[in-house]
């Protein structure tokens, strides 16, 4: 079991407005931190911050399209203004093709779709947010992963994972070694980078046919999210333990 730290912070949470991106917002919110909720639709964004502040949670809204320069600087002003820091930046924001896909009859601008989002966008949204992370006393990066990411279960005879994913699955490995390559640039800074993966869970990512709820994805994000200052860096983990890349 990962041990997690009790000191309270501001995080910034991407694609917050719904699905496992609110239930780490709101399970951030729940354990006292200011919750920065990242939405490219500011209505439901706004929608799931007055949620999120009738449970008690101080939440607030940050309009964040991750695939937009732009925004992201905006989002970046906006955190900067309200708490001159960031502690937590969890990179959920995430988007799927069709499944399954098989790489021989892949669209390309499927691709490039997935890719803008899933892998630049974390990037982009990262590189942003660094200064104001260096900033914190305790700075955590939490990048949403998902166990078809895991070459090794990829490759692992009898290990069932849904299909042929020519698309998201890649993007998601590809997140992976992006993971691994921040946690060895970041290593002694005391920014701690890690992956997450959330499970099987019902979202619209999937047609709502996953068997985990959206509170049970969240929670191995939450926990990597406030590890203490010795906790692990550069390492894949779901609720189990750690998965291997």
């Amino acid at each position: 079991m990962l041990a997690v730290m009790s000191e309270k912070g501001i995080a910034l949470v991407t694609g917050a407005n719904k699905g496992i991106g609110y239930e780490v917002a709101a399970g951030l919110g729940a354990l006292g931190w200011s919750v920065g909720v990242g939405a490219r639709d500011e209505r439901r964004g706004t929608e799931a911050v007055a949620k999120l502040r009738s449970g008690g949670a101080d939440a607030f809204l940050v309009p964040l399209d991750v695939t937009d320069d732009a925004a992201v600087e905006g989002a970046v002003r906006l955190v900067r203004e309200r708490a001159g820091r960031l502690d937590v930046l969890v990179n959920n924001a995430g988007t799927a093709g069709g499944w399954p896909e098989d790489p021989s009859t892949l669209d390309l601008g499927t691709v490039r779709r997935l890719v803008e989002t899933n892998v630049i966008g974390v990037i982009r949204v990262t590189n942003a947010m660094l200064p104001l992370l260096r900033r914190s006393d305790h700075p955590r990066i939490v990048n949403q992963s998902s166990h078809v990411a895991s070459l090794t279960l990829q490759t692992t005879p009898g290990v069932d994972l849904g299909g042929v994913s020519g698309a998201y699955a890649p993007t998601k490995t590809h997140l992976n070694a992006v993971t691994i390559q921040y946690a060895k640039e970041l290593q002694g800074t005391g920014v701690l980078v890690n992956g997450a993966c959330p499970g099987y869970v019902a979202t619209d990512l999937n047609g709502f046919s996953g068997t985990q709820t959206p509170q049970e994805g969240a929670r191995i994000a939450v926990r990597l999210a406030t590890l203490p200052d010795d906790g692990p860096t550069g390492r894949l983990f779901d609720e189990e333990g750690e998965v291997p890349w």
